[in-house]
């Protein structure tokens, strides 16, 4: 069975995002075994120069490093990343056995993203549209979507 890491800043308190996260860990759980690690997201207060701002992204950007398994597929969102229809992404993660990967780890960086380094591991730069998006709504909306990869890869009715 396929495995996957979710590796995400922050815990998420609010109820309602919890609860679909939750459901979608479950049904994807028929495919994959799903574990999401949650780092210390650090606190930025509003009146950060530009080099206060870098050395929190350094730090957050070197725990997730220390997170990667190096034999893993590893995919980050990334704004600039590449765009995918959901059939496109399903190939992907269709293919990543093919190539020899038993894991994928997917990242989501924090409120301002993460660094260079973290973002040169990523075998696909994924990116869900130009708009900055929520990092707590964006661990949902993933989801979601490696839930119908999974669903258009079984050619189960989901997809539409």
């Amino acid at each position: 069975m396929l495995k996957i890491d979710l590796i995400v800043l922050g815990k998420i308190k609010e109820k309602y995002l919890n609860e679909a996260i939750d459901e979608y860990k479950k049904r994807i759980s028929r495919f994959a075994s799903l574990n999401i690690i949650e780092l210390k997201d650090r606190d930025k207060p509003d009146k950060l120069s530009d080099a206060e701002l870098d050395k929190i992204i350094d730090e957050e950007s070197e725990e997730i490093l220390t997170k990667i398994d190096e034999q893993s597929f590893v995919i980050t969102l990334e704004i600039a990343g590449k765009l995918l229809t959901s059939e496109e992404f399903a190939e992907e993660i269709k293919n990543v056995s093919v190539r020899g990967y038993s894991k994928i780890t997917m990242i989501i960086g924090g409120s301002n993203g993460f660094n260079k380094k973290v973002s040169s591991k990523a075998d696909l730069k994924l990116s869900f549209g130009r708009m900055t998006m929520n990092h707590k709504l964006m661990r949902v909306v993933l989801m979601e979507q490696v839930f119908r990869c999974f669903k258009i890869i079984n050619g189960e009715a989901y997809h539409k």
